[in-house]
Order: structure tokens, then sequence, then C-alpha cells
């Protein structure tokens, strides 16, 4: 019941902010064979905003990162790691598109955008690898 509540609010909290949220539907320890999800490249207009956008979005997401880690307490094992490390995921994805965000509201020409959108899905995909299931 508590995963799904922490599911339900880090999915709407990200669908608002615009990042898609994987939610984890174990019940236990965490799946052996589930494959990383594929970070799609994302284009330059994704990432159009303000800095106060950009703020605002990490402000949230780290947030958003505690009330998730709050939630992994009652948890315990390889349970209480995979909720954790599902949790950085998804700030850390939150935090490369607000840092993206911030970049492209700064680039002064196409290079400069392309840059920051090279640098946004890079920094995505880090994250993706870095938390992946095993």
């Amino acid at each position: 019941m508590k995963k799904s509540l922490l599911t339900l609010a880090a999915t709407t909290l990200f669908a608002l902010s615009g990042v898609s949220v994987m939610a984890a539907s174990h019940t236990g320890a965490p799946m052996a064979g589930a494959p990383a999800a594929a970070a799609a490249p994302m284009a330059a207009g994704d990432l159009a905003g303000t800095k106060d956008d950009a703020k605002a979005m990490k402000k949230t997401a780290e947030a958003t990162y505690k009330g998730a880690k709050k939630a992994c307490k009652p948890m315990k094992g390889a349970e209480e790691k995979a909720c954790i490390n599902d949790a950085k995921l998804v700030r850390e994805k939150a935090e490369a598109k607000a840092k993206g965000i911030h970049e492209m509201a700064e680039a002064k020409n196409d290079k400069d955008k392309t840059k920051a959108t090279d640098e946004y899905n890079k920094d995505v995909a880090k994250a993706e690898k870095k938390y992946a299931r095993k």
C-alpha cells in the first residue's frame, strides 16, 4: 500500500515537472533480469524553460527524493535498497533535466543548444547506468 502511494505521489509530482517515473513493481528482492530503461534522446524543445524553472525543478526533485527516502525506511534488506536506488535515479534524472533547462536558457546559438541537449542525454544515461538493477 505504501509503495503504491509513493509511486502515485512521485508520478504525480514528476508528471507536473515533465520527468518520467518508472514504478518498481517488485515486492522483495530487486528484479534480477530487468533491463534498464533506455534513455530516449531528448529534443531541444523538451528543455524549454527559464533559469527560475530550473531552480524550482531542482528544489522539487530534492523534496520528492527526501519523501521517497522516508517512505523506504519501513522496508528492509534488498527491498529497501531497491527503493532508495529508484528514488535516487528519479532525483538524478530530474536534476539533469533542471541542469539542461538552465543551460538551454543560457544558450545563445544552436551550437550551445545542441551541446546542452547532448549533456542532458549523457547525464540521464549515466544515472540510469549507475542505478541499473543488477
